[in-house]
């Protein structure tokens, strides 16, 4: 589930003019290609859900699946990059549910984008089995007992494992997933551990791996993981993704994901 701001990474370029007087403003990406409705003060995604997007393998005219959505945001990038797919948007807050339906149509992707409201342990209630050949997951990174827990109740519930829990994001994925489909995730770099051997025993064998560091010479803070449904053990370790040059400059790889050009 995405959460906004988690790696404390800067917010996406927002527009406040036509929404002084609202609970909302309107963000941007891909030099203003793709608008996002978003709330003023509660969930905001973060640059967490960009990596993400880049980093997943999506097969050309497939069926993609984003657990725990937000507001949108990944449906809408996977949308616009790859025009063959269809994604489904699984998000249990009413809502940030709402707001990702008016974010796919606001971006012309109404057609192709469908969201639902939902939450992840009752994926067979929700989606048909093995209909999906690749699944993307931004979960909630910290437990229940862990770190404080916002009074806002869209970040308490993007932040923290109280309405899924990593388990069951992964639960869900593999009864989406075609044999051989992949899922995709972002999770702390701290819990790597965690999140490998946790997809190993859901049968998501992981097979593609990059760590995220802040600048060059910094430890990790983050990592992408994607793992096949089925699949043999083996993992490709990939370069180190840096998001940031001297004076906080995003680094050229990553100001090309939020052009949108490195995702074309």
């Amino acid at each position: 589930m995405p959460n906004g701001e988690k790696t404390g990474t800067k917010r996406m370029k927002h527009d406040e003019r036509a929404l002084s007087d609202s609970d909302e403003t309107v963000d941007t990406l891909f030099q203003g290609k793709l608008k996002f409705y978003q709330s003023r003060n509660g969930y905001r995604f973060s640059l967490d859900a960009i990596l993400l997007a880049s980093f997943a393998t999506i097969k050309t005219s497939g069926q993609i699946a984003d657990l725990g959505t937000g507001n949108g945001v990944i449906p809408v990038i996977v949308t616009c990059c790859h025009p063959s797919t269809f994604v489904v948007g699984l998000e249990v807050q009413e809502g940030l549910a709402v707001q990702a339906r008016r974010n796919a149509e606001l971006n012309g992707f109404g057609q192709r984008i469908q969201i639902i409201q939902g939450d992840v342990s009752t994926i067979s209630r929700l989606a048909d089995k093995e209909k999906f050949d690749g699944v993307l997951c931004n979960p909630p990174y910290r437990k229940p007992s862990s770190g404080r827990m916002s009074p806002n109740a869209e970040k308490k519930i993007a932040r923290h494992e109280i309405v899924g829990t990593l388990q069951e994001f992964l639960t869900a994925g593999k009864y989406l997933l075609t044999l051989k489909g992949r899922m995709a995730l972002v999770y702390p770099a701290v819990r790597c551990v965690d999140l490998l051997h946790a997809m190993r025993n859901a049968g998501l064998e992981p097979k593609r791996l990059r760590m995220v560091h802040s600048f060059a010479h910094a430890e990790a803070s983050l990592v992408l993981v994607e793992g096949i449904k089925g699949g043999k053990s083996g993992i490709k370790v990939l370069s180190p993704l840096i998001v940031y040059r001297g004076g906080k400059k995003y680094s050229p790889e990553v100001q090309a994901m939020l052009d949108g050009s490195i995702l074309e």
